[in-house]
């Protein structure tokens, strides 16, 4: 695969001609305009060669809220392997707000992707709710309850696996919690369903902190068919700018998790997005979530160079508004998600989960194409 990473005085057409390839190839793998101004630093996909040898099977998961553009998901699904569509929430009584997705379903399916129903905390704030996920873990009846209406949602639309998504758990409610795991395993695994668990990204086994302590990777992964890594926000709405998923620390929550979690249960996360940020930063500000292309309209508007972290593996840039506020924006691009996928093939994982699907970044897929085989 030939990447091009553009320089002062690129267009279309010299690179076409550098590479040997039609412009508007190159123009229709990156979404781009025939006319579009190149920024500095902005990376293009040129051409991979379909008969080299792919490094091996892989499987992908993508995240999707039930709003997609159906467009959208029609170009992504064929470099799907799961579609967890998200979310079911739980209530304080062991129920499940609905959600429209029969169609997400349906679709998949023809795709040949696996549908996978998400159950969350997230409580009536929009947020992960830790006191929600107690009243649950705290009282069998209500877990009875609520494994009872999971197995009839999956069994009546058709899903065929559930991903447990439980964040913010209390640290003392951690042994409940994998209790609440083992017991949604065992009426899956008997009914042939896959169960997946999300788990916060740790680097040590008694890492401190809310979101991580209640994730014991040993207890869990041992149970679980699949865990998904979230590893993404470092860099995130309510913090400081930096990379959302820088690599260097993507590898230490790697290295840890291949000692507790069997390698080929472990799906890595990548985010699909990036963040534009305020500078200089003030606590309680948030970042704008941006999609990967949009950052890249963004650089064009205001005509900046693009930089790229070679420790983080990720691109970012700076601006200036019509305010004269200063920005500075990270996101992912086809080198940064080179980097992140040659990972799975360096620690022999079964491979990766989007974090989301919702906006399409063409040259996502065709890097992830160019090295690997999407398991169906």
């Amino acid at each position: 695969m030939i990447i091009h990473v553009v320089k002062p005085g690129d267009t279309l057409y010299q690179i076409s001609q550098m590479y040997n390839v039609d412009y508007q190839k190159i123009t229709f793998d990156n979404q781009i305009p025939l006319d579009e101004y190149l920024v500095v630093g902005q990376t293009l996909v040129i051409i991979y060669d379909p008969n080299i040898k792919k490094f091996r099977e892989i499987e992908v998961n993508g995240y999707t809220f039930p709003n997609i553009n159906t467009e959208a998901l029609l170009e992504i699904l064929p470099y799907l392997t799961y579609l967890c569509i998200f979310s079911y929430q739980v209530t304080p009584e062991g129920n499940l707000i609905l959600i429209n997705d029969d169609y997400l379903i349906e679709v998949a399916k023809i795709n040949n992707v696996i549908p996978i129903m998400v159950i969350t905390n997230i409580g009536l704030s929009g947020r992960f709710d830790s006191d929600l996920a107690k009243t649950i873990l705290t009282n069998e009846e209500l877990q009875n309850k609520l494994i009872d209406n999971v197995m009839e949602i999956v069994q009546e639309k058709g899903y065929m696996g559930l991903n447990i998504d439980f964040e913010y758990v209390y640290p003392e409610n951690k042994e409940l919690f994998i209790n609440f795991i083992n017991k949604v395993y065992e009426r899956l695994k008997n009914n042939n369903y896959l169960l997946f668990v999300s788990l916060a990204p740790k680097i040590r086994s008694d890492q401190p902190g809310i979101l991580y302590e209640a994730h014991d990777y040993q207890a869990i992964g041992n149970l679980a068919d699949r865990i998904v890594l979230m590893t993404y926000e470092w860099g995130y709405a309510g913090g400081p700018a930096r990379a959302v998923a820088p690599i260097n620390l993507v590898q230490r929550v790697l290295d840890y998790a291949i000692t507790e979690i069997p390698s080929e249960k472990i799906l890595m996360g990548i985010p699909n997005y990036g963040y534009d940020w305020i500078l200089p930063y003030i606590e309680g500000t948030f970042a704008k979530s941006i999609g990967n292309y949009e950052a890249i309209e963004i650089a064009r508007h205001y005509r900046q160079a693009i930089n790229y972290d070679y420790i983080a593996q990720t691109p970012f840039f700076n601006y200036y508004d019509e305010l004269i506020q200063l920005h500075e924006v990270w996101f992912e691009d086809a080198r940064s998600i080179q980097a992140k996928l040659e990972l799975p093939i360096k620690y022999n994982l079964a491979g990766i989960s989007y974090w989301t699907i919702n906006r399409f970044f063409p040259q996502n897929y065709l890097v992830l194409n160019s090295l690997f085989d999407i398991k169906k």
